[in-house]
């Protein structure tokens, strides 16, 4: 009988063993203009200006909002060179000298707990977005206009489960740093009004929950909990920890706060204490090479950082010999790219480096085990066959558009077809109007 597909080899167990190095000693640094979400940039900087940490150096500019781009090392504007985002497309790069002084710049200074307590819904707003917040879970959503939300809200939830396989940044985070993220989270409760915080995650992770739980002891005054929810995959999907941590079940493309609820993924949170705090965008992010071919490492690295120079402290590929695949993110949802020669974005926690296996699709056997196993119970070989004859009705029929892209129908299907792939470029064709 076939089955529903919900745990599938995470790969962390090894990786949390590995000591993390803190890397300050990048020369240069490469502040991508562009991103997936803000297809235009400008810079506000001149070639050989001097600049500092978290100083202003330019704006991304997307549909409905704008981002700030902040220098994450202090030194001289060198100019600009083309590197590959993590979306496997050359953008322009601003560089950046790297004095290694990591000198701040004079808007950087904490604010005091006082001038906290007396911060409007506004004031929370205004500070995420002058400090170029976004999801840091992977979404690279801009965390004011989730702050921004128009409906009360009752309950905010931390969302820790990380359960993609290999990534382990969340993780690290909640056990070196659960304070930062708790206020994070009490930062989050002020701004929106809401009484409770969630923070959720899996079951298994017993270390994360004591570790927790003896941090929110800390603030008795709000009400706070830890939540255990479920090992399977995908549970870190934003509605499914929903579900799990307060058994509130959203229809999927319902917003969130409309149900009194909003999720931030704890590294969000963490990044949010910082700004709120410390005055201080985004600096760092850990991040990890992993996979059977390249030596896997944990670092902790400033944004901005060559991911080829970090390959390289790690010890570079393995097996010479052999072609490789890498993936930027985790292996189900993840974007596979050509090269390293990639910059560290905000959005970025990994990069797997696999020794390439050929698989050879199959015809489909109808098993339907990618149906039995889609958490959003769609028909992936329907939609697969509509995309092949370019049927954009029956694409919109079949609601291509509700798949998250888990990934979870090609990591099932028997006859090794990219079922996901096909999800994507279904997709697609409904933007492009079927062209």
């Amino acid at each position: 009988m076939i089955q529903k597909t919900r745990e599938i080899p995470d790969g962390k167990k090894v990786l949390k063993k590995l000591p993390i190095l803190h890397y300050l000693d990048a020369d240069y640094l490469y502040y991508p203009i562009t991103n997936q979400r803000c297809p235009e940039g400008e810079t506000c900087v001149i070639m050989g200006q001097f600049v500092k940490v978290g100083e202003e150096i330019g704006v991304r500019k997307g549909a409905f909002f704008e981002q700030p781009i902040h220098a994450t090392a202090s030194g001289e504007i060198m100019g600009y060179e083309k590197k590959m985002d993590q979306s496997g497309r050359l953008v322009d790069c601003l560089i950046v000298k790297n004095d290694k002084k990591y000198e701040l710049h004079e808007s950087i200074y904490d604010r005091t707990d006082e001038e906290i307590m007396n911060l409007t819904k506004q004031d929370f707003i205004d500070i995420a977005k002058n400090s170029g917040l976004v999801g840091l879970g992977g979404s690279g959503f801009p965390t004011y206009i989730k702050l921004n939300a128009k409906h009360p809200v009752d309950i905010v939830v931390a969302n820790g489960v990380e359960c993609e396989p290999n990534l382990i940044s969340d993780y690290e985070i909640l056990m070196r740093h659960p304070e930062e993220m708790i206020l994070g989270l009490i930062y989050s409760m002020k701004a929106v009004g809401a009484k409770k915080g969630i923070i959720a995650i899996k079951e298994k992770n017993k270390e994360l929950e004591a570790r927790l739980s003896f941090a929110i002891k800390d603030f008795p005054q709000y009400d706070l909990k830890v939540k255990l929810v479920g090992n399977y995959y995908p549970q870190g999907w934003e509605l499914e920890t929903i579900k799990s941590a307060t058994g509130i079940k959203i229809p999927q493309g319902k917003i969130t706060s409309e149900y009194g609820i909003i999720n931030f993924n704890v590294s969000t949170l963490v990044s949010l204490y910082h700004a709120v705090k410390k005055r201080l965008p985004v600096l760092e992010r850990f991040f990890t090479i992993s996979g059977d071919g390249a030596h896997n490492k944990n670092f902790r690295v400033r944004i901005g950082t060559s991911i080829e120079e970090l390959l390289e402290l790690a010890g570079g590929y393995k097996d010479l010999d052999l072609n490789k695949t890498l993936i930027v993110g985790g292996p189900m949802m993840g974007t596979s790219v050509s090269s390293s020669d990639l910059v560290l974005t905000h959005t970025m926690t990994s990069l797997i480096i696999n020794n390439e296996v050929v698989r050879e699709e199959e015809p489909c056997i109808h098993c339907a085990s990618c149906v039995y196993s889609c958490p959003v119970e769609i028909q992936p070989v329907q939609i697969m066959n509509a995309f092949k004859r370019k049927d954009t009705g029956f694409l919109v029929d079949l609601a291509v558009n509700k798949c998250i892209e888990c990934g979870l129908c090609s990591f099932v299907c028997p006859s090794k077809i990219h079922l996901t792939d096909y999800m994507r470029k279904g997709k697609a064709l409904l933007k492009t109007g079927g062209q």
